[in-house]
């Protein structure tokens, strides 16, 4: 499972929410499912920042297959 949490720790390098959004969909091809489990402490992450990462993590997997 693919949690916020953990790409914020283990891609300390991202600085912005754009950033974290390309991380989401590189990383949606090796997870099945998706946690956002802490909003993401960039100062450019908007309101809807949940729907965003769903669909950049969703948007990946409906490519694969």
């Amino acid at each position: 499972m693919l949690k916020v949490s953990d790409l914020l720790l283990q891609h300390r390098d991202v600085t912005t929410f754009a950033e974290l959004v390309e991380v989401v969909k590189q990383r949606a091809g090796e997870e099945r499912f998706f946690r956002m489990d802490l909003k993401p402490p960039y100062p450019d992450t908007p309101m809807d920042w949940e729907s965003i990462l769903e669909a950049a993590f969703t948007g990946y997997q409906s490519n694969v297959e």
